[in-house]
């Protein structure tokens, strides 16, 4: 219990003091906002920052923080040192950079913002990485609530029935004006979140679920010997540090009336998503009794979703149960919609296609949903998941170095944002090479002779070239963005 209680005060802290650093380091100003500047009554719409908040929260807050946490939790209590840390120094200040960079930038797509400062051979990648991964993100987000929402309803209205009703729902927020049906539903959404998060809060710490200590037990404790390095760092994602966050920055960033609400609206909602993030971890690590017990539960209850059905049941009862379902449900759907809202504002940037005529949004509406659609319907889930999280951190990692380059360009404390830039970097690029979709098992079949080990032995015997490519990688990294934006400023 004192581990998560202190996990919990930590990262209120951060937000008080690291937080205030950030701001400090970037200095918003009194400039006229995008949204103040030029509003279209479409995405340019000025907004309350209770609104924003709320709003930026729901869109951030998808399955990752509940889904990653809980698997996460698989290697025990040290799930909590990478949520606290990983969120103050690397994914609130990834958020804040690449919402307050939009803003500086007449609210431009992140693509557009990462070719800016790191050129335009990035400006393409991005662009495409970024369409890619929101469509993947807006697919996920339909098919996990749809069967979440199933086991709450009647056998006939099944999980492809709900999943028709969310891509109509996306459909339309993904068209209509953003102060419209998402400015006025988040809030509705907002009060079941909360809701679930106190109750599955309150119900471990005061039903007497046995709430692991981080001393007793700072070990590798996954049941089946999966390394913490790389694999933790990207299966919590969201809950930590996410590039989908990225992506959704800039739809606030059209709605803030003054820069000063930025810490706010970005550095605090990242704040909120790792105390969810948290409280799920904790339910991971508490409710069934260890790691062992929590992985026999994958099983009994048919995987995460079955996990998080029977959480909430267990810490609140059947009235508790809905609602905090209903909060678990809202997360996934406030965050597709948007996602696919910011592919078609990523594709109206790439190709300056004016987004106040109906007709020219409903074209690109009706393409992107159907392209979810067909994946949805035609696609594994967990397949989909897998490649999600691994796009999702590189991502994360090409984001912070365009906040580098700016600071290091604007000769500001460029460290902030290089240092978990960094650490991303080695991240992304030994997970791809130790993974089972990336070139995981290439690598352990040619350094055992042609054969593949399973599981974690296969991993482990890839991570010998893995591990010291990913430092490698990401000391280059670090030595490229040096001798490119810090050196050269310098010399200017």
């Amino acid at each position: 219990m004192f581990t998560f209680l202190i996990a919990l005060v930590m990262l209120i802290l951060g937000y008080v003091f690291y937080g205030a650093f950030v701001e400090g380091v970037f200095h918003p100003d009194d400039r006229q906002t995008p949204a103040v500047a030029h509003p279209d009554g479409v995405d340019y719409c000025p907004m309350p920052l209770w609104k924003i908040f709320l709003i930026q929260v729901l869109n951030i807050a998808g399955l990752g923080p509940i889904f990653g946490a809980i698997q996460g939790a698989l290697w025990g209590p040290v799930v909590y040192f990478w949520i606290v840390f990983g969120t103050i120094f690397a994914g609130a200040v990834h958020d804040y950079y690449s919402g307050m960079l939009s803003e500086r930038n007449d609210g431009g797509s992140i693509s557009e913002v990462v070719g800016m400062y790191l050129g335009p051979t990035m400006k393409t990648v991005m662009r495409v990485f970024s369409v890619v991964l929101l469509i993947l993100v807006g697919t996920v987000f339909a098919t996990g609530p749809a069967g979440l929402l199933a086991m709450l309803t009647p056998e006939k209205l099944d999980a492809s029935f709900w999943l028709t009703v969310i891509l109509i729902y996306y459909f339309l927020a993904t068209l209509l004006p953003i102060d419209k049906l998402i400015g006025n539903l988040y809030p509705l959404f907002g009060i079941a979140l909360i809701v679930m998060c106190l109750g599955v809060g309150g119900g471990l710490l005061f039903e007497g679920y046995p709430m692991p200590e981080m001393w007793d037990s700072f070990a590798n404790l996954h049941p089946k010997g999966l390394p913490i390095w790389p694999l933790m760092f990207i299966t919590v994602a969201c809950g930590a540090i996410s590039g989908f966050h990225s992506t959704q920055s800039p739809m606030m960033a059209r709605c803030l009336t003054s820069e000063r609400q930025g810490r706010k609206a970005f550095y605090g909602a990242m704040v909120a998503e790792g105390v969810i993030a948290l409280v799920w971890a904790a339910a991971g690590v508490s409710v069934y009794n260890g790691t062992a017990g929590l992985a026999e539960a994958f099983k009994t209850y048919n995987g995460v979703a079955g996990i998080v059905y029977n959480v909430c049941s267990s810490t609140m009862g059947k009235t508790g149960m809905v609602l905090a379902m209903l909060g678990v449900i809202a997360c996934p759907i406030t965050s597709g919609d948007t996602a696919f809202r910011s592919a078609r504002l990523t594709i109206a940037d790439w190709f300056k296609i004016d987004q106040k005529p109906i007709p020219k949004r409903l074209t690109l509406s009706a393409a992107l949903l159907a392209v979810g659609a067909f994946l949805a319907t035609s696609v594994d889930f967990s397949i989909i998941w897998r490649y999600f999280s691994w796009s999702n951190q590189t991502l994360a990692m090409l984001a912070l170095w365009a906040a580098a380059s700016y600071m290091a360009k604007n000769r500001s404390n460029f460290w902030i944002t290089a240092i978990p830039a960094t650490f991303m970097s080695a991240v992304s690029c030994t997970y791809i090479l130790v993974a089972g979709e990336g070139f995981g098992p290439m690598i352990a079949r040619m350094l055992s002779g042609g054969t593949l080990p399973e599981g974690a032995n296969s991993i482990m015997i890839a991570a010998k070239v893995a591990y010291p490519i990913g430092i490698v990688f990401a000391l280059a990294c670090l030595a490229l963005f040096y001798t490119k934006c810090v050196k050269s400023g310098e010399a200017k």
